[in-house]
């Protein structure tokens, strides 16, 4: 038997067992359909950097680091510096992730989590203007450590801590000089997303590794302080618009619980 036979009879066998949990409103951890796993953050965990932080939620673990460098501007945006984010898979973290480029599940969190950042312009990108045809680049990392399930709040709460803990570098003579950033990065807002999963009619909060085997799709919903940034959809099938009205509004309230600790 084929080792992707194999995985799609798991995953139906995980899928039932999870719908007759539901059907007695429990969750594999008897949480609440909406209730995060606990939540940890830890700014400043790499000193040389301009900025970290660890998250870790229900035991997915991700690290955030930020790193300024001198780069030429983007030729349609002479006078603006740039933001990017990369993500990578350590493959100790799951017996899924696999040495290498990254694949398209890496790429996609990566996007995600710096769509959910840039669409709430909380980063000014014009204070990063050096002199003509020079800006700063900010580059920030993102590394997979443990795969407990739902990535990608995981890695938007280390994103954000570490934007949180990131200091302007100082520049001489348009050189970085490493070490002696004192300003910080003025963010107005703390974006963060909020990812369900759905099984059969039911939207899980913050699903566990198991529990996402056991998924139709992801809905990831992006929020600033009261306020809708960024919506991601992947996986099969479609949602009416009152699941996501319901989703949003879940999303509003239940993001708030995790900026506590940041």
């Amino acid at each position: 038997m084929g080792e992707e036979v194999k995985d799609k009879i798991l995953r139906e066998v995980r899928k039932d067992f999870l719908q007759e949990q539901l059907l007695s409103g429990k969750r594999f951890d008897e949480r609440a359909l909406d209730e995060w796993r606990p939540v940890e953050v830890q700014k400043g965990v790499i000193t040389t950097a301009e900025g970290s932080a660890l998250a870790n939620i229900g035991g997915s673990k991700v690290v955030a680091a930020v790193k300024f460098d001198v780069m030429t501007p983007f030729p349609d945006r002479p006078d603006e510096g740039a933001f990017i984010t990369n993500a990578e898979f350590v493959p100790m973290a799951s017996p899924g992730f696999e040495p290498g480029p990254p694949n398209e599940n890496c790429i996609e969190l990566a996007r995600v989590v710096d769509r959910g950042i840039r669409s709430s312009e909380v980063i000014d990108v014009t204070r990063f203007f050096l002199e003509e045809g020079k800006v700063l680049g900010l580059f920030l990392d993102l590394w997979i450590l443990d795969h407990k399930g739902n990535l990608t709040d995981t890695a938007a709460l280390a994103a954000c801590a570490a934007l949180l803990d990131t200091k302007l570098p100082k520049v001489e003579n348009g050189k970085i000089i490493r070490g002696q950033g004192t300003q910080s990065m003025e963010m107005k807002y703390k974006p963060l997303t909020t990812t369900f999963i759905k099984v059969a009619n039911n939207f899980l909060l913050d699903a566990s590794h198991d529990e996402e085997y056991a998924k139709d799709m992801s809905f990831t919903v992006g929020t600033v302080e009261g306020m809708v940034s960024s919506i991601q959809k992947s996986g099969q099938g479609g949602l009416s618009k009152d699941e996501v009205m319901n989703c949003v509004d879940v999303a509003l309230k239940k993001s708030d619980e995790l900026r506590r600790y940041l």
